[in-house]
Parts: structure tokens; sequence; C-alpha cells
């Protein structure tokens, strides 16, 4: 058989998409095939990052780029709907583990959606090699507990976010409209699908030739890449480096430009953004300040959410118990302390106590033309 040459390979599927999607970055296009080509290697790798397609708003291009990616990967699973048992015994079955492929993910996860644990847990522990998913077997007394395998490759697309546990282990690619200048080719699936199958194919033979390199690899990451954000892009990375060409600096690009997308537009945690903001919108420059006046400046921030969580502004109450759940460099909660002003003592928070917190949980800091105006050092008495 001749060798299949993986660098043509992957700029054949790379321009296969670009056919029929536009996606928002060059970044994207990158990322988006190089998971097509780890689906074929999954056994190779310790963990799998789900791929999520996302948007704001419906008629975004999210249905089509998931289509042309079951053409590419090894037996699509379509699960609109899926119950999460249906998904534990296919891919704990005997015909071949599935690439699943989750259209409308926000009629499973969105706000108006029921309790979906047993899905979620699915999907969390998939991620790993070594995850399995247990469940009771049986009728009455005779039950068992049974571990069943959920180690696969998932593809999602839907309205608004995702569960923080599934959005940490995704490459996200945030889609949007196309302008009025951006064209792609009508996707005809008597035609197209038979096109995709073909570079399936050779996506499969071309994972067997280069097996061998990829097994046990571990991939130089990019600079700042670490932890989660790197057990997501490892298997991506080395099947770049097996593929040769362009294709490993291409990845690394890619890597860091989704990476810090992601830092600055998903809100992993409510937490870390109040303590984003604190650091870079309110506590600028100053070593303490009042309750009552932090409330005011985090309250006033546009494009926040601390004005209106669940139809109320962000009280003193709530705002000690979030920061309470972090703790300072001595290892005690956070917690206000007194501050005298002129008017007296008041409660408050010192930037000391939230330095460690800020440099374990915070993105870096974003450019200091874009924060907010640094405040004058406090002195005391504080006037307020």
């Amino acid at each position: 058989m001749t060798a299949i040459d993986g660098a043509d390979l992957l700029n054949e599927v790379e321009a296969f998409h670009r056919r029929f999607n536009v996606f928002p970055t060059e970044a994207a296009y990158i990322a988006v095939a190089l998971w097509d080509a780890h689906a074929h290697l999954l056994d190779c790798f310790d963990s799998t990052p789900r791929l999520a397609f996302l948007s704001p708003e419906p008629g975004s291009g999210k249905s089509r780029a998931l289509e042309i990616v079951e053409t590419l990967v090894p037996h699509p699973m379509v699960a609109v709907n899926a119950s999460a048992a249906a998904l534990f015994r296919a891919v704990s079955g005997a015909d071949g583990r599935p690439t699943i492929l989750f259209d409308e993910i926000d009629t499973i996860f969105g706000p108006k959606a029921g309790d979906n644990e047993e899905l979620r847990g699915f999907l969390n522990a998939g991620h790993r090699r070594s995850g399995v998913t247990y469940r009771c077997i049986g009728d009455g007394g005779n039950q068992t507990v049974q571990a069943f395998p959920s180690y696969c490759a998932v593809a999602v697309a839907g309205l608004g976010s995702l569960p923080d546990t599934i959005l940490t282990r995704s490459v996200v690619i945030r889609m949007r409209r196309r302008a009025r200048n951006e064209r792609v080719e009508a996707f005809r699936a008597r035609i197209h699908e038979a096109e995709g199958r073909k570079l399936r194919d050779r996506l499969a033979q071309w994972a067997e030739q280069a097996r061998a390199s990829v097994v046990g690899a571990w991939p130089e990451m990019p600079d700042g890449v670490t932890d989660r954000p790197a057990d997501v892009w490892e298997p991506l990375i080395a099947v770049a480096d097996a593929a040769g060409g362009d294709w490993p600096r291409r990845a690394r690009e890619a890597c860091v430009t989704l990476v810090k997308a992601s830092q600055t537009t998903d809100k992993h945690s409510l937490g870390i953004r109040l303590l984003t903001d604190l650091r870079d919108h309110v506590l600028i420059g100053i070593d303490r300040l009042p309750t009552i006046a932090i409330l005011d400046r985090l309250n006033a921030l546009d494009d926040a959410p601390w004005a209106d969580l669940d139809g109320k502004p962000l009280d003193n109450r709530k705002l000690s118990r979030m920061l309470g759940e972090y703790m300072t460099a001595d290892n005690e909660p956070i917690r206000s302390r007194n501050i005298r002003t002129a008017g007296g003592v008041l409660k408050g928070f010192h930037a000391a106590d939230l330095t460690d917190a800020w440099s374990r949980y915070c993105p870096p800091p974003q450019d200091s033309a874009t924060s907010a105006t640094p405040l004058q050092p406090s002195s005391e008495p504080m006037n307020l």
C-alpha cells in the first residue's frame, strides 16, 4: 500500500471544511481538521477533547459544521435526544466505538432542560481513556453493578454555552452568522457525503500508518499552555506532529489562539469572573476598599453580570460568600476586614488577601489600555 502524506491529507480535510463552513478564525479550521483526524487514533491517547460548535443565535452554521464532521470521522452516531443508557451501550458495544455527534445540545443542557446529570456524567467520564460509567443491571434484588466504558470522541453543536465541566474539556468554536460577502458551497448530501467518506477512508489508512509514531507521544506544548488546556490539545498536536509539513507550527499557533480566546470569553466560573473583575476594574492601584464601594463599582461595570444576578444586584452577603470560597496566601478563607475611613470603621476587603487567588485562578491581565483607569492608592483614613 502506498504511503499517504499526512500533511497533504490534512490540507485536503481542511479544504473540505472550507468549502461548506465559515469558521470565525483560521485557527478554527486547523483545530477541526486535527480533531477529525484524532478520532481515527483515539486509542493512542489518554484523553480526547470534545469539539463544541457554539453560537448565541440560530443560523450560524453549527449544524452544517457537524454534518461535515460526520462524513469524516469513524462510526458517526448522531445522538439528538439520545438517552444516557443508549450511549452507554453504544460505546461499549461490539460494533465499533462510535464518534458521537450531538446537535442542539442546548436542549440537553440549556436553561429549560431537565435533569441530565447521567448524560453530563457520561460526557465527563468519556473524556479519559480510563473513564467508565457504572450502572445497575438486572431486576429487583438481582441487580448487579456493571462498569460501562465511556471513552469516545464527542462533537456537539448548540446555542449558548455548556456546563463548565464539559466546556473546559472542549475545543470551542464560536460560530457566527455569515456576512453578506462570505460565500460557501451548497452542501448536497447525495454528492458531498461520498466525497467526505473518501477522505474518511484515507484518514483511517493514514491513522494505521501513523499509529506507531503517535502512541506514547508527548508533544511539546506552546509556552503557557498547561493543565486542562494541555490535556485538551495534546492529542491534536500529536496528530499534527505525526502529519509533519507545516502542521506542527500551525497546530501550536492555533492552540495558543483558541486557548487565549477561551480564557477571555468563557466564564468557566462566576467566582473567577468576580476575582478577575476585582483585579482588573475595582482594586487597581489601591490596597483596600470598603464593601459598599466594591459593590458600587462592580454593579456599575458594563457587560458584567453583577447588577442582575437572578434579578437582583450583587449584595454584601453574596459577595462575602463567593469570596469566602477562595483562600488567602496564609490558607485562610478570604474574609472582609475592618477598614478605617473618615466616616468611621467599615467592613471591606484588602487586595493582599486576594493576591494568591488572583495568581491561581485568573487569566493573565488584559492590556492596560483596556482596563479601567487605576484608582489612586489609598491612605488612612479613607474619605468616603
